[in-house]
């Protein structure tokens, strides 16, 4: 019972947070990312290479957050392009900095730094093209919308899962023994009741089909989200990414889905056109 309430409490802290990043102001939303950025890279590299490679650790941190604010600054602020070029600087200074490691033990482990920074950072720098408009108006409402959906569809995933899916069939058992097709089921009902739900509050502009056929693709790419998350804790032999979040884990525990599913919708709507 006092997990139930820890869980819950931290949970609603968690969405607050969440909401006033998307809303209040883009430099709130930025700063928001970047705290994500840095919890999330730490996480996976603590996993990955426990407590080695210290200084080279620090310079990935350092190049997924860059990543992030180019993108921040390009999209926002209508810096030029070309400048991200400049971030092939601390990708070197990332390579250099191994050269310098003095315990080669486990030298081929270094490879998590580049997987760290390409599996994090690009996902959500790429929230900045759905939260600016082509003239730098910010406005977090569809980002917002994404992450309800991606939410209830956690939310069905789980209801689902825990009623139905104790005896059923796994979904994908070698990678994540407890997700049920039961529970992958209940998570794309409920991703579509929130397309839909979010469609009618005039939040999505665009036909039903489509806000449909949006809540389908960030479901299916958040479940696999979820799973190659769970590949990489079943390897590194964790169950957990981190606590930051009392009750819930670590910050890629609540983001793995989004991972997924953000660059997911988002290509979505760049193909169909539906992005202005």
């Amino acid at each position: 019972m006092k997990n139930t309430w820890v869980r819950t409490i931290s949970g609603i802290v968690f969405l607050a947070v969440m909401v006033a990043g998307f809303l209040i102001h883009p430099w709130i939303f930025a700063t928001l990312h970047v705290f994500i950025i840095i919890c999330m890279m730490a996480e996976f590299y603590r996993m990955a290479m426990d407590k080695r490679f210290k200084v080279p650790r620090i310079l990935g941190i350092l190049m997924g957050v860059g990543i992030y604010i180019a993108a921040f600054l390009v999209f926002g602020y209508k810096v030029p392009g070309r400048l991200i070029a400049l971030y092939v600087i601390p990708l070197l200074a990332v390579m250099v900095s191994i050269l310098y490691v003095k315990d080669k033990t486990g030298f081929k482990d270094l490879a998590f730094l580049f997987m760290g920074i390409f599996y994090i950072a690009p996902p959500v720098a790429a929230a900045n093209v759905l939260v600016f408009a082509k003239d730098g108006t910010f406005n977090g409402l569809l980002l917002l919308s994404f992450f309800c959906i991606i939410w209830a569809s956690d939310v069905g995933a789980y209801v689902f899962g825990h009623l139905f899916g104790e005896h059923g069939k796994k979904l994908f058992p070698s990678v994540s023994p407890k997700k049920s097709w039961a529970g992958f089921w209940g998570g794309l009902v409920l991703a579509i009741a929130a397309g839909v739900i979010v469609h009618y509050c005039g939040i999505f502009n665009f036909s039903l089909l489509h806000c449909i056929a949006i809540s389908v693709v960030l479901d299916v790419a958040g479940v696999y989200g979820d799973l190659f998350e769970s590949q990489w804790k079943r390897v590194l032999g964790y169950k957990d990414s981190g606590t930051i979040i009392p009750g819930h884990g670590g910050m890629l525990d609540r983001f793995d889905s989004a991972l997924f599913a953000i660059p997911g919708g988002l290509a979505y709507l760049i193909f169909t056109g539906l992005l202005a």
